[in-house]
């Protein structure tokens, strides 16, 4: 009962410390339902661990109604977690949440398809995740990362990290600013596409340059007519009119 109350104190103290919109302890314990669900799921993992599942279960379904927040009961949480607004955030059954972790509304840890055992993420401690954030899979988080809003997170991201995007990529780490010199390393299907047909224009370009220089080459001679000079219209410029904006 002692480590529940401390438990409360910190969670508390948690808000105070990451929200400047909050004004007094009242207004945290009443209306914050981030608070609320991590509570609750205090409660819930309790029961789920000592074999109650249906009631873990019920609990968390309550919750999720009453705050718009799902933390499934086997779910292992760290301290000091702060969900803001929380409108939409889903945890999955065997996510990982560190220590000092927190999640904006309508962050998703997630599993990606119908595989057992470990299928959800694992954070470690001093993470901000931003609003919308998709984290999907068995893959590592690790300490002091921050991810970006809207971003999907598919593959494990090293500490001291900060990762953005579709699929998201890293984009600083320790405090350095990570380049990407080759789109590839973003691994994302549409950018392979975009390269493909890049590289394919620049092949069919060369070649026709190519097949340019050869009619021009072949040109027979002809007679110019000094008082109406001519001007050779290249190949490339019989096309221009198609493109005139």
């Amino acid at each position: 009962m002692t480590s529940f109350f401390r438990s409360v104190r910190e969670d508390i103290a948690a808000v105070f410390e990451s929200d400047p919109a909050a004004r007094s302890y009242f207004e945290v314990i009443f209306c914050y339902p981030g608070l609320h669900a991590v509570w609750a799921h205090h409660l819930s993992h309790w029961l789920w661990l000592h074999g109650m599942r249906f009631l873990a279960r019920f609990i968390s379904q309550v919750a999720r109604f009453c705050t718009g927040i799902e933390i499934h009961p086997g779910a292992e949480i760290g301290r000091r977690l702060f969900i803001d607004h929380g409108m939409g955030v889903v945890i999955g059954e065997t996510s990982i949440v560190g220590d000092d972790v927190t999640l904006y509304q309508g962050v998703t840890l997630g599993g990606t398809g119908k595989e057992k055992g470990k299928r959800h993420p694992t954070l470690g401690n001093n993470i901000s995740i931003g609003s919308g954030a998709k984290l999907l899979g068995n893959i590592t988080i690790g300490d002091n990362c921050r991810v970006g809003a809207g971003s999907v997170v598919l593959r494990s991201v090293p500490a001291n990290s900060t990762i953005v995007g579709v699929p998201g990529h890293i984009v600083l780490r320790d405090g350095q600013r990570v380049v990407i010199t080759d789109p590839k390393d973003i691994r994302d299907p549409l950018s392979d596409v975009i390269i493909k047909l890049a590289g394919e224009v620049h092949e069919l370009r060369e070649k026709f340059q190519e097949h340019s220089h050869e009619a021009l080459g072949a040109e027979p001679d002809l007679a110019i007519d000094e008082e109406k000079p001519t001007t050779k219209i290249l190949p490339q410029e019989l096309f221009m009119d198609d493109y005139q904006i």
